[in-house]
């Protein structure tokens, strides 16, 4: 009975859905771009330089990777709360805070995959770009675009990640009802209260959009080995 319910709620285009929905779509989108913007560059710039606890560096952005979110969330919090350095800044407990803590989450991960995907074609193409005397901004912008496809495919999986994420934003955001309660926050709480149609026909959607992120990775992956050759 829950189940036909919650299609109800989504073919009949429920509003409270559909408004968790956009919320959700709006904050993992800007927080995927907003951690790519930084964390491409920093991964690229640290497989195509050699510096003092270079290794050490590339530990860190890997062991990051695994970051609970819970930690993330706390951090941010300690960071925007009344008694914290941006505490002015008055965004706890909003969208844009949610944001801000995803894009925490995910930059390890981007950074991590950029890093080694652009180690490993630098390696390729090390001789021919050292021999056109091209400089190391010269060199990420080139490996960066030639590798622009399976960039996607990590912005992809940043996006998936940041979709599946409810701890961080749970902690930032207050999950207030029609501000920021997003996908992840809505099935855990209405579950504990028993609102199992809202419940169901979150997690439905949800499972379709991780599953849609995970098949446009994989058209994308299979789009680019073809143009490749």
């Amino acid at each position: 009975m829950d189940g036909a319910t919650a299609f109800d709620l989504i073919l009949s285009g429920d509003r409270t859905l559909f408004a968790i929905v956009r919320l959700s779509l709006t904050v993992t989108v800007l927080a995927t771009l907003l951690a790519a913007v930084v964390a491409m560059p920093l991964g690229a710039a640290v497989a195509l330089t050699r510096f003092p606890f270079r290794n050490v560096v590339i530990v860190v952005l890997n062991g990051l990777m695994g970051l609970p979110p819970v930690v993330v969330g706390l951090m941010v919090f300690l960071m925007l709360s009344r008694s914290g350095p941006l505490g002015e800044m008055g965004i706890l407990f909003t969208p844009t805070a949610m944001t801000i803590a995803q894009a925490i989450l995910v930059a390890p991960i981007i950074a991590a995959l950029t890093r080694q995907l652009i180690e490993d074609l630098w390696t390729e193409y090390r001789d021919e770009l050292t021999a056109m005397e091209v400089g190391p901004i010269g060199r990420v912008q080139t490996l960066l675009w030639d590798a622009r496809f399976s960039l996607v495919t990590i912005l992809l999986a940043g996006f998936g990640r940041a979709a599946a994420e409810v701890g961080t934003v749970m902690i930032v955001g207050g999950n207030i009802d029609g501000f920021t309660r997003v996908m992840t926050t809505t099935i855990a709480l209405e579950t504990s209260k028993g609102n199992l149609p809202l419940a169901i026909g979150l997690g439905i959607v949800l499972i379709a959009l991780i599953l849609a992120v995970n098949a446009l990775a994989w058209s994308v992956r299979e789009w680019a080995e073809r143009h490749a050759g």
